[in-house]
């Protein structure tokens, strides 16, 4: 129990916690799964989408996946008002920077200031932290090496090559370490992007949303029908990996039987099963 630690925002418990702070992290943990993967020259974010009711406009319905710059482009799990207040503040940062100095914001820079203003909301009393955590990525101006960085509740921030947050980020965070290699082409990208993400949604590609930046250009939004072929091609794979293990199975088991009935049989099983007229072995 939190004995009435939880009550301020201000106030540590006597082991260290700030327990809003880590309340704010329950509440990222129970949001949609978000991916980020870099690749060679290529950066994919892949978001889980919850299903639309029935007579819900999916048009103007906020999508996890939103625009920061024209370069940089941000993806978050948790609260989606809390989420839509930061964006906004980061857009408007970001259009800041590029009145003021000239030049667009760097990656490292927006995080930055994305990950302050969600530390500022953990030390004050009478507002409460930002439940999202969000990844941020994108291509600083002049160079073609992608950018990723995730942000917490706490204000922390920090570089990947790919992660995820939201539901289930652990398991889906072990199969990227697993399977993630440097410098994967676009193809490649993309089809992690899609089998992490299909580890923890259970519908399938009707339910994914795929960005893809590159170098230079605008944010890429992968079609339905794209993610579809992609989807059955990765569950074909697995079908085929599957049907090869059940038969190496089913062989070494029906080696292992004939193997079991030779031994089984006495010599005089041996001797009688011979023809006539053939002489024993010595």
């Amino acid at each position: 129990m939190a004995s009435g630690y939880d009550r301020a925002l201000s106030v540590f418990s006597p082991d260290g916690h700030v327990f809003q702070v880590e309340y704010a992290l329950e509440a990222v943990k129970r949001g949609t799964c978000a991916v980020a993967v870099k690749g060679a020259a290529i950066v994919v974010l892949g978001c889980e989408k919850r299903s639309a009711m029935k007579l819900q406009d999916t048009r103007i319905t906020p999508s996890k996946i939103s625009m920061v710059d024209n370069h940089v482009c941000l993806a978050f799990a948790g609260l989606n008002a809390d989420a839509r207040i930061l964006v906004d503040k980061a857009r408007l940062e970001a259009q800041s920077h590029r009145l003021t100095v000239e030049d667009p914001v760097s990656i490292e820079y927006i995080t930055k200031y994305v990950a302050g203003v969600q530390q500022r909301y953990t030390q004050s009393g009478g507002v409460r932290p930002f439940g999202i955590s969000t990844l941020i990525v994108g291509f600083d101006p002049g160079s073609e090496e992608a950018r990723l960085y995730q942000t917490e509740p706490s204000g922390i921030y920090s570089a990947w090559k790919a992660n995820a947050i939201g539901r289930s980020s652990k398991t889906v965070r072990e199969f990227l370490e697993r399977n993630h290699k440097p410098a994967m082409d676009r193809a490649t990208t993309i089809e992690l992007t899609i089998k992490s993400l299909l580890e923890v949604v259970q519908t399938g590609a009707k339910n994914i949303e795929i960005a893809i930046m590159a170098p230079g250009k605008n944010v890429e939004m992968l079609g339905a029908e794209e993610i579809e072929k992609t989807v059955e091609k990765i569950n074909a794979e697995k079908d085929a990996e599957a049907s090869a293990r059940r038969t190496g199975r089913g062989g070494a088991a029906a080696a292992g039987g004939g193997a079991a009935a030779a031994s089984a049989q006495g010599p005089e099983q041996v001797l009688a099963s011979r023809p006539a007229g053939d002489a024993p072995p010595e």
